[in-house]
């Protein structure tokens, strides 16, 4: 009975270290967790206060778009035999310089991707990817600082493709106004004063004119989010026929060491680059005839920014 007591006393013993051990453990984690926590704000802070200094900022961030598949005799298809794929690349980057009497701006977009869709092993002639979009924007805002929110300024805006018929068309719009900046990240630029130049050869109706350029910008970056909306619209004042705009929007969401998930979607609407597609198909379209059809595209996929 006595060795049975000792027995049960050890075990006791054992029981109670062990109990006392953990709770310890649990106790040191707890205390370093919010070491980490504090240690994080602190750098959350620091990072702050240095984008709050005056100076040239840069910042990027791009989604890939990637798929693809091979069937090769699989019988369950309707088309046995096929091999498909997308490919996708869109960057957004931009370098900008706040000063205390002026401010200049600096944005890139580069939207591209492919397509295949090969059901025909015995013949080559879909076998390789095709462009399916093509984008390239760069722009440039400088402004001179009538208040903290609103300055004289230029802006200089070009718009082409850069894989398939280069600068035809391409867009160059250059103009004088006023940009305005009610918050922090949001610009917006109203110039009454704004030529529009159309590159484009051949016979097509691209036609270069005067009128208003409406420009605004939306760029930050929330913890690990980063977004970006852009709207670039010219209102002719020889013609509506001659008046365009797009809108477009990015979203990356960071999981891991700058990589992530990312979204685009784009909003378009251009006469012009209408009735010129028509007149592939039929010649005698004209811009009173034309069906000037919303354009749109959209893209998920991983993110990378840095």
């Amino acid at each position: 009975m006595r060795k049975l007591s000792i027995l049960i006393l050890f075990v006791s013993i054992g029981f109670s270290v062990n109990a006392q051990t953990v709770e310890e453990l649990k106790s040191a984690l707890t205390s370093k967790n919010d070491s980490i926590a504090k240690l994080k704000g602190e750098a959350a802070a620091l990072k702050t206060k240095i984008a709050s200094f005056p100076g040239w900022k840069y910042g990027a961030f791009g989604t890939i778009g990637l798929n693809l598949s091979s069937f090769n005799n699989w019988y369950a298809k309707s088309s046995p035999d096929n091999n498909a794929g997308t490919i996708a690349i869109i960057g957004n980057g931009y370098a900008n310089l706040d000063r205390e009497k002026f401010f200049w701006r600096n944005a890139l977009n580069v939207n591209i991707s492919w397509v295949k869709n090969d059901t025909n092993k015995t013949s080559t002639a879909d076998d390789d990817f095709e462009t399916a979009n093509d984008v390239f924007t760069l722009s440039s805002l400088y402004g001179y600082k009538l208040s903290d929110k609103l300055a004289l300024s230029t802006l200089g805006e070009y718009r082409t493709t850069i894989i398939d018929n280069f600068n035809d068309p391409g867009y160059l719009d250059l103009g004088v106004g006023l940009t305005w900046t009610p918050i922090k990240n949001l610009v917006v630029v109203v110039h009454p004063l704004n030529y529009n130049f159309v590159f484009a050869s051949g016979n097509s109706d691209y036609t270069s004119s005067l009128g208003a350029k409406i420009f605004a910008d939306y760029t930050r970056q929330i913890g690990a989010v980063n977004f970006k909306s852009n709207l670039s619209a010219f209102q002719s004042y020889k013609s509506g026929d001659l008046s365009n705009w797009t809108w477009t929007n990015s979203f990356g969401y960071t999981l891991w060491k700058g990589i992530g998930l990312g979204f685009e979607f784009g909003l378009r609407k251009n006469k012009q680059e209408a009735l010129n597609n028509a007149q592939l198909t039929n010649a005698l379209e004209t811009f009173n005839t034309v069906d000037n059809k919303l354009q749109s595209y959209w893209l998920f996929g991983v993110n990378y920014a840095f």
